[in-house]
């Protein structure tokens, strides 16, 4: 496997890949001198190992069976910029799977077109912000890869497939549903929404709802969520995950994670196009009646000039409008009604003209203000403070807002890329520097819920998180931080001295990580959700070539901590065998079907979707390697 990237990521899957997965990693990082501070993954990788130490013993005990060979130390290669030579320096040419999660969308599309010319058979995953452009890369990328197996020999079975992944993507939900307690934990797919719910124990008498199924036993620490040290780290009374029914039944006094399916309603876009507010919000109330005076008046002067004249009422109408309009026509040998209506109509002119001018100006304003960033309104209470709007703040901010949540954001740099999307989406945005005193002030974090301090700065996120315990010892806080070890010492600071309120530490990479080494071992990731301070995974892949799935029913290919079959894909590409009618009722837009029964079994052609933890998937993924290889 070949890791390429100038920032934390990189280094996470390196060690999530040997630490899990036991491959042999190159990691390609710029020179020292231009390389980012390294996040500390020591620990991680240490207890990554021994857990594997456990888990590989565990498999040998129970089939028979080695685990995974320790995978070889690490190999560093240091470049500047990814070309043909450096990816031939470390071993492109005969890699299985390649990594490009550089911080710049343009530098990972170089270097995977690149890769791919090099060798079509390589298996690529790349960071892409864009998703868009990221989809149209993956076609024409896999098709590629397809043209050049189609002529070479030896083609069959070749998995070159191409995965583009954001990071931003795959934390935003779990960022955005550990600043809410209570409100679910969502993994997106293409049609389909799946919820995790945290349920308590339930009272004497009561009947727990199981949902689709029971993904995880929370641990003893469920008034706390985040578990017994808040960060990402492991511990010996964690939850338990991925249980089986006796020992659902068996747990009493715990909380249970169900698996929900939801349909998608988001909140309603703002009227018009680009934001353009409607006809009706040009002016206020009290200048529409101003002009519906005056219309009033106008048509009150043409009546009584027809009464007067005798003359036809479009004419009437029309000499009246001369009037009003200071055109020089003066009644000097009409009536005396005619001249008093002249006279009236002069000055119901003159009122016109002030009239006309705040009309155009408050429009003016309107349309200033529609297309300016909207300030905090006044009373507001319960809302969610968000600091930062670069990448993930942005994709955090789309996530809050599809779930309903009231969000005042807060940046510093008046170019953000973010700004676009809460403007787009009437999001209220105080610009300033959150360091500086009254900017939290001005986003009313005194009546706010939650913050998200989402920044790419440590000092700057702990330093707004700090003053806002100040301001709100209750408040509940999410921080993004670097390191492991800087997060654990925060959130036990921060616990001490606030001990009846809720903290969180999250780190981007740390939550992406998996995503992309399941990427990486050649299967689609669907999303991850955190179980207090572990990790659940969603993967769809083919059941072909996996024994501990092929050729199972559904109850014999649930392996208890490890792996479950929740749904089976029903659509054309999924290879669904003729003659299968399990579940069609059950068949949504989507095409997956839930509630398979026990006694289906899964066959080679079949496509499901699957819960795994981390290690139960390197397992499954692992397993079919070796067979495939001949080890």
């Amino acid at each position: 496997m070949i890791v390429c990237g100038d920032d934390g990521l990189a280094h996470r899957l390196a060690a999530e890949l040997r630490g899990v997965y036991g491959e042999q990693v190159t990691l390609v990082v710029p020179p020292s001198g231009r390389r980012v501070r390294q996040p500390v993954v020591g620990r991680a990788r240490a207890a990554s190992a021994a857990l594997l130490d456990r888990f590989v013993s565990a498999t040998a005990g129970r089939t028979g069976t080695a685990g995974p060979e320790p995978a070889p130390a690490e190999q560093v290669v240091e470049a500047a910029e990814i070309t043909e030579a450096v990816l031939g320096e470390a071993g492109a040419d005969r890699a299985a799977a390649l990594a490009l999660v550089y911080d710049d969308d343009e530098t990972n599309i170089r270097a995977a077109l690149t890769a791919r010319r090099l060798n079509p058979r390589l298996r690529l995953v790349l960071r892409l912000y864009n998703r868009r452009l990221g989809q149209h890369i993956e076609e024409l990328l896999d098709q590629t890869a397809a043209v050049a197996s189609g002529s070479g020999p030896g083609s069959a079975g070749l998995d070159a497939s191409t995965t583009v992944l954001s990071d931003a993507d795959t934390a935003a939900p779990a960022l955005a549903a550990t600043a809410l307690v209570g409100t679910s934990k969502v993994v997106q797919t293409e049609g389909l929404v799946l919820r995790a719910v945290e349920r308590q124990p339930p009272r004497p008498g009561e009947v727990a709802d199981p949902g689709l199924c029971t993904l995880a036993l929370l641990s003893a620490t469920s008034s706390d969520p985040a578990g017994a040290d808040g960060s990402e780290g492991s511990g010996e009374h964690g939850p338990r995950l991925l249980p089986d029914e006796a020992a659902v039944a068996s747990a009493t006094g715990r909380g249970t994670v169900v698996l929900e399916q939801v349909s998608y309603s988001g909140p309603s876009l703002p009227s018009g196009r680009g934001g353009v507010p409607p006809f009706a919000s040009l002016f206020s109330r009290r200048l529409r009646w101003s002009l519906a005076g005056l219309v009033g008046c106008v048509l009150a002067l043409a009546v009584a000039l027809m009464v007067v004249t005798g003359e036809h009422p479009l004419y009437a109408t029309y000499v009246t409008l001369l009037d009003l309009f200071g055109i020089n026509d003066p009644a000097y040998h009409a009536s005396t009604g005619r001249q008093v209506l002249q006279l009236l109509s002069g000055l119901v002119g003159l009122l016109l003209l002030p009239v006309l001018l705040a009309a155009v100006l408050e429009a003016l304003g309107t349309f200033r203000s529609a297309s300016a960033l909207r300030k905090p309104p006044r009373g507001l209470g319960g809302h969610v403070v968000l600091l930062g709007l670069g990448k993930i703040g942005t994709r955090v901010l789309a996530r809050l807002r599809e779930l309903h949540i009231p969000v005042v954001c807060v940046e510093a740099d008046p170019e953000a890329r973010g700004l676009a999307t809460a403007r787009r989406l009437r999001v209220p945005v105080v610009l300033g520097d959150v360091t500086q005193e009254g900017v939290l002030e001005a986003a009313k974090i005194h009546r706010a819920s939650a913050l998200l301090a989402l920044t790419s700065a440590d000092t700057t996120n702990l330093e707004a998180s700090l003053y806002a315990r100040s301001v709100r010892p209750d408040l509940r806080v999410v921080l993004r931080l670097y390191d492991d070890d800087f997060a654990t010492a925060v959130y036990r600071t921060l616990r001490a001295a606030h001990p009846s309120a809720l903290t969180r530490s999250r780190s981007v990479s740390h939550l992406a990580a998996p995503a992309f080494a399941g990427a990486m071992m050649g299967r689609q990731i669907l999303g991850a959700i955190p179980v207090e301070r572990r990790v659940l995974l969603f993967a769809e892949l083919e059941v072909g070539g996996h024994p501990q799935l092929e050729g199972r029913t559904v109850g014999e290919a649930f392996r208890a901590g490890a792996w479950r079959v929740l749904a089976l894909n029903t659509a054309p590409s999924g290879g669904r065998r003729d003659g299968d009618t399990a579940g069609e009722e059950r068949v949504g837009a989507s095409g997956l079907v839930w509630d398979l029964p026990p006694t289906y079994v899964l066959g080679a052609g079949d496509r499901v979707v699957l819960a795994a933890t981390r290690r139960g998937l390197a397992e499954l993924l692992g397993r079919r390697r070796r067979e495939r290889t001949g080890a």
